[in-house]
């Protein structure tokens, strides 16, 4: 097999692949790629634009697997977990499960837009980015808002009331005492976490006085995997680095 992820810098849905991958224990090279500039839309060898340009999650990784695109966090994760025979990152019990993609679709749904969206403002937008290659209108038109500076206050207001809420639930989900927000550590864990610490940054107020929330993050951030997802870092401040995400209308 052959087997090739792409990657931005460890921050959002780069973070929570590079440290599932790691859970895992596959050997699967790795290749860091600037989402900032648009190379997600210009991979070797790959032409399937629904890889390249329809993800849902937006500027995120890409996994090729003998010559067949691959994308979003979530999904790659279970496919890395699977892959591997089951590596832990999913509980086996259907009902655990179901609660785990629910949480997860909530995060990819609600969080991960509102993050990417504050998170692109707060950062200089490269000029060099090449939008042409970029198949998708809806996604294009993102980029060259970020690059115009063309934020809209409505999405910016949504975006960080949807942080707090966010960050309010997980230390609500946590308040049994529990450590991993499933019970037993999970893909949810890695996807909530690949966020909201991005997130803190842009919010700072949103995670103050959470106590089972701030104990949570230390813990995830111990773990050797996201540790090592961490090392792949090519920049001073992994958490600063964000890209295009979802369409934050979409999600309501």
């Amino acid at each position: 097999m052959s087997a090739v992820l792409y990657h931005g810098e460890p921050n959002g849905p780069s973070l929570s692949v590079l440290a599932a991958l790691e859970e895992s224990g596959l050997d699967i090279e790795t290749r860091h790629i600037d989402l900032r500039k648009g190379e997600r839309h210009a991979l070797p060898g790959v032409t399937d634009a629904v890889a390249l340009d329809m993800a849902v999650e937006g500027e995120g990784p890409v996994l090729v697997v003998d010559g067949e695109a691959m994308s979003e966090a979530v999904f790659l994760a279970q496919y890395f977990d699977e892959q591997a025979g089951g590596a832990g990152l999913q509980p086996e019990d259907p009902y655990a499960h179901w609660q785990m993609l629910m949480w997860c679709r909530q995060a990819t749904e609600r969080l991960s837009p509102a993050v990417a969206y504050l998170g692109i403002f707060a950062s200089d937008a490269p000029s060099e980015a090449r939008l042409s290659p970029i198949a998708s209108e809806d996604l294009r038109a993102r980029w060259q808002d970020w690059r115009d500076g063309a934020i809209d206050e409505g999405k910016a207001a949504d975006s960080r009331a949807k942080i707090a809420q966010f960050a309010e639930r997980t230390e609500n989900q946590l308040a049994d005492g529990r450590d991993w927000l499933m019970g037993e550590f999970s893909i949810a864990d890695l996807e909530t976490y690949a966020w909201l610490i991005g997130a803190q940054e842009l919010e700072p107020a949103a995670f103050e006085g959470k106590a089972a929330l701030a104990a949570w993050m230390e813990r995830v951030a111990a773990r050797p995997s996201v540790q090592k997802a961490l090392a792949r870092a090519q920049t001073d401040n992994p958490r600063r680095s964000f890209a295009p995400g979802p369409e934050i209308n979409r999600w309501g």
